[in-house]
């Protein structure tokens, strides 16, 4: 019977606006080719079950210790506001502020000269928003992404009871300004700021049976980067790709190709 090899990574923590998130540092072996010059931020998305306490996080860990060892390079995840161990409630433009604090804490690493954001699902579309505004990310890698989040605001009050009752929203007071909070999810579109990533490389990764996220959302991403993503459609495949080996060795070689 085989078991989970041991994490050998280093948990840490980030400061996103005062709160404090609970991350986890990935290095490669101190004689890997090119160990520890390019870094990787990985994201989860929303969790499916309360049980989760986000994003599957104990995989995301293994994930992050595998690209590592595999590539060469430094790989940062980590849990969003409300999600896991870390503080405060979930709000996706909250989310954003945190990934730009996790891209700032990786490129504070000895040693690392560069740094790619990975996601799935809305972690990826968040990627695609802060690459699309930071120049200082290399290149994007997206997988099951939705093109944007309009549909969770229509019934904005409905999506707050969900976070809820997901454990990602605790305090009984938040979101202060539930127009506020919901104008969010309109206005962060990934489909508005991909268009700002080329020529920096774009991978998109898409299960062709998601019963979750349309592959049409990963077509029209594609489209709106002017046909210079490398968009990849798994046949079979469903929303979890984190789980499909077809598109971890996509994104090992798509690592692999990076400058």
């Amino acid at each position: 019977m085989s078991s989970t090899p041991p994490l050998t990574g280093t948990p840490l923590s980030i400061d996103s606006q005062g709160l404090r998130l609970d991350g986890y540092l990935a290095r490669p072996s101190s004689g890997a080719l090119g160990a520890g010059r390019h870094g990787l931020v990985l994201c989860h998305g929303f969790p499916v079950t309360p049980s989760q306490q986000q994003g599957d996080w104990g995989g995301y860990l293994e994930l992050a210790d595998r690209l590592a060892a595999d590539t060469g390079w430094v790989v940062l995840t980590f849990s969003f506001r409300g999600t896991g161990r870390s503080d405060g409630d979930f709000s996706l433009g909250g989310w954003l502020a945190d990934l730009e604090a996790a891209t700032d804490t990786l490129l504070a690493e000895p040693g690392v000269d560069g740094v790619w954001l990975c996601g799935f699902a809305a972690g990826g579309a968040l990627a695609i928003c802060a690459g699309g505004e930071d120049p200082r990310v290399r290149g994007v890698a997206t997988f099951a992404t939705p093109a944007d989040f309009g549909d969770r605001a229509l019934d904005a009050r409905r999506f707050v009871a969900q976070a809820r009752s997901l454990g990602i929203i605790k305090d009984p007071a938040f979101p202060p300004d539930l127009d506020a909070w919901a104008r969010e999810l309109r206005e962060v579109r990934p489909l508005n700021l991909i268009g700002k990533l080329p020529p920096r490389p774009i991978l998109i990764v898409h299960g062709a049976n998601d019963e979750v996220v349309p592959v049409i959302d990963a077509r029209a991403l594609a489209d709106a980067a002017d046909g210079m993503a490398e968009l990849r459609v798994l046949v079979g495949a469903g929303h979890r790709l984190r789980h499909d080996p077809r598109a971890i060795a996509i994104l090992l070689g798509w690592m692999d190709r990076q400058d």
